[in-house]
């Protein structure tokens, strides 16, 4: 089903000519909450009865190009698989001329007051059933890495406030890419440089292929630590393990692949002095 459909790219969502990491997330959250309504599942009926709605549990994305000004883009959302208590989306953002976007697929569990898991509803799941695609695309990221070269680590830590929080007073998970770019952007000022130093024709380090494990919720008020370890660095690919944290707890463990694209939101190679700068 198309859970949005022929929207233009707005200003607030830009970082810089190209969309931000995390609109992409927000555009997922949009189309979760439109599947939830046509399978008879809805957000407000969840939160009404104190639960946290399809929360992601796992989320396995990649950006095949950045769209910007101008561009137009249509979500295409169908599940693809479903159990007692979860069900798989795969969710398209395809722009005006029909080309691919990005693809991801996410695992979503509703959570009971207690922090339990909530079984769908018989006919919830039976129609979600019924629904299933068949399909099971190749996204995230691509390779394994070992971490076996002396290669940098960064780390930084906030009070997570009322601009980062959903209507179940936690934090939006749209908001984890940002969180994970405000540590790279103190990496880069610790280093001697910034974005803006470095961005021009090239758009560096924007999230491209990432696969994030959701272990808790991130709670209001709470201090958020988010630590960052290189795992590989060449032209093409920073790769990057983060670690999200918080009253010693591990909320979200993942990998995210680092990319560089051009001002139509085209990947591109990263310049050598980009790369240099997350070398042992």
């Amino acid at each position: 089903m198309q859970t949005i459909s022929d929207t233009r790219v707005r200003f607030g969502e830009l970082a810089g000519p190209l969309v931000h990491g995390s609109v992409f997330f927000d555009w997922q959250l949009i189309s979760t909450q439109e599947v939830a309504a046509a399978f008879g599942y809805s957000f407000e009926e969840i939160l009404a009865d104190g639960g946290i709605p399809y929360a992601p549990v796992v989320v396995e994305s990649s950006v095949h190009r950045y769209p910007g000004t101008g561009d137009t883009i249509t979500v295409e959302t169908v599940p693809i698989d479903v159990g007692e208590s979860s069900v798989d989306l795969l969710y398209e953002v395809i722009d005006g001329d029909g080309e691919r976007l990005a693809t991801a697929r996410m695992t979503h569990v509703t959570i009971s007051p207690t922090g339990s898991a909530l079984p769908l509803p018989d006919q919830v799941q039976s129609a979600f059933a019924d629904a299933c695609a068949d399909r099971d695309p190749e996204v995230g990221p691509r390779t394994e890495t070992d971490r076996e070269a002396p290669l940098p680590s960064y780390s930084t830590s906030f009070r997570i406030r009322s601009p980062y929080i959903e209507g179940a007073e936690l934090a939006y998970f749209e908001e984890y890419p940002r969180f994970a770019g405000i540590a790279l952007e103190e990496y880069l000022t610790e280093q001697g440089t910034s974005l803006n130093k470095l961005s021009d024709e090239k758009q560096p380090y924007r999230i491209r292929d990432w696969k994030w494990e959701f272990r808790s919720p991130v709670l209001s008020e709470t201090e958020l630590r988010v630590e960052c370890d290189v795992l590989g660095v060449d032209r093409e690919t920073i790769s990057v393990a983060h670690e999200l944290t918080s009253d010693g707890e591990t909320n979200i463990r993942g990998i995210t692949e680092y990319g560089c694209f051009d001002r139509t939101g085209a990947p591109v190679q990263f310049d050598e002095e980009m790369v240099d700068l997350f070398e042992p």
